[in-house]
């Protein structure tokens, strides 16, 4: 394996969710190198199917975080492992933030003309974190994020409109600490030659 392709897998290998960040605002100059390269991302029939809204206004995202934070409380009414009880006593707290604090959200929407945008969107996601990983920025996928769709006050606020679903709310920022490797359990495969 050449250096290159080395150190392609070493960035998969360790890149990790982050949770925690420094107050280092990322530029908007790495922001648009980060939808860059999430732009180059594989697409059903080239659709590019994308859209990308950038907030860096705290208010706004403590906003989202508010109205989505009840949303997933009521999902996992039911949920009872030691995993679930904990992040339900986190999203009681009022201080609790979906978007952990990071400087900066990137929201990745799929057009809903598109029937790949789902996975067009994601493969993109995938390549935003990777690249921002390659860079020293951390970055987290927060689902939850996705509970804004059934805003229409914020969606207009965000400027996002009904053509657009909310597919990606990925988080960005400069890691607090140190990440260290999660153990990956053996995957299952079938060889068929």
């Amino acid at each position: 394996m050449g250096v290159a392709e080395n150190a392609v897998i070493e960035n998969i290998k360790s890149r990790r969710s982050v949770r925690e960040y420094t107050d280092e605002d990322v530029s908007d100059e790495d922001i648009k190198t980060i939808i860059d390269a999430g732009i180059h991302a594989p697409s059903g029939f080239d659709s590019q199917p994308w859209f990308f809204v950038v907030v860096k206004n705290r208010e706004m995202m403590k906003r989202m975080s508010d109205h989505c934070k009840p949303r997933l409380l009521a999902m996992l009414d039911e949920a009872t492992n030691d995993a679930a009880m904990e992040f339900k006593k986190e999203l009681a707290d009022e201080e609790f933030h979906i978007f952990y604090d990071a400087p900066v959200l990137i929201i990745v929407l799929g057009n809903n003309a598109s029937v790949t945008a789902d996975i067009d969107c994601s493969l993109c996601a995938e390549n935003m974190m990777l690249a921002a990983h390659s860079m020293d920025i951390g970055s987290c996928w927060i689902g939850t994020g996705c509970f804004i769709q059934d805003n229409p006050e914020l969606l207009e606020e965000l400027g996002i409109t009904p053509d657009y679903r909310v597919i990606a709310p990925i988080i960005f920022g400069y890691p607090a600490k140190e990440y260290h490797e999660t153990e990956k359990r053996e995957p299952e495969v079938v060889w068929v030659d």
